[in-house]
């Protein structure tokens, strides 16, 4: 377990923080002040949207909220697991990349989700006008990381009671996504965006000439 946080891997979750009060904060009885602004609003909905009673639900989409959705939650629940996951192998995979690309790869996965989210909501949700917060879709990316670069590393995934390896554990989660995704199970959960970023990290490793480390046998 990771015991000093790299810079950027501390930051991110600095900040992640500090939106999340900021939402509590700043919240009122109809609508959030932040979500408005800087959530991920759908393409198509640019005209403002009014509640029953006159107030602003939402802006529409603004080129800023590719990058802005992904330091808002939905819930406690929300930011604690994205959190978790950013600490365990943020930390980790910032040490391996290094600062500099670390960075490059985080925040290619986080647009890359937002784009794969407004993609299918455009063709196949048109009619959808709820916003998307969150930062799953770079930490997809950075389960595929974990994946490509430690295939054999235990991770555990509920129900199954044992640990199995990394890259079964994505490849699992990744077609958990997908079936999720097409048949609307989980409704409310921006599964396609969670695609989005996971493909967008292994596309980028593999530009980068990551390669999995070859098996051992003993």
């Amino acid at each position: 377990m990771p015991t000093k946080l790299p810079p950027v891997t501390r930051y991110l979750l600095i900040a992640n923080v500090l939106a999340f009060i900021l939402q509590l904060l700043l919240q009122d009885e109809t609508t959030y002040a932040l979500t408005k602004w800087f959530a991920l609003w759908p393409v198509g909905h640019d005209v403002a949207m009014e509640m029953a009673n006159g107030d602003i639900a939402g802006i529409g989409f603004r080129p800023w909220q590719l990058v802005t959705y992904g330091f808002l939650h939905g819930s406690i629940p929300h930011i604690v697991l994205n959190m978790y996951a950013l600490y365990m192998f943020g930390s980790l995979i910032e040490r391996v990349m290094g600062q500099r690309r670390f960075i490059i790869y985080y925040f290619t996965c986080l647009v890359v989700a937002a784009f794969a989210q407004l993609a299918i909501v455009y063709f196949f949700e048109p009619d959808r006008v709820f916003p998307t917060v969150g930062a799953s879709g770079a930490i997809f990316g950075l389960l595929g990381a974990f994946a490509m670069l430690f295939p054999r590393e235990k991770l555990m995934m509920i129900p199954i009671p044992v640990g199995i390896p990394a890259w079964l554990f994505v490849t699992l989660y990744g077609l958990a996504e997908l079936v999720f995704g097409v048949t609307g199970t989980l409704a409310g959960v921006a599964h396609f965006a969670h695609l989005g970023g996971l493909f967008a990290g292994l596309i980028l490793l593999w530009a980068w000439g990551v390669r999995p480390p070859p098996r051992r046998d003993y």
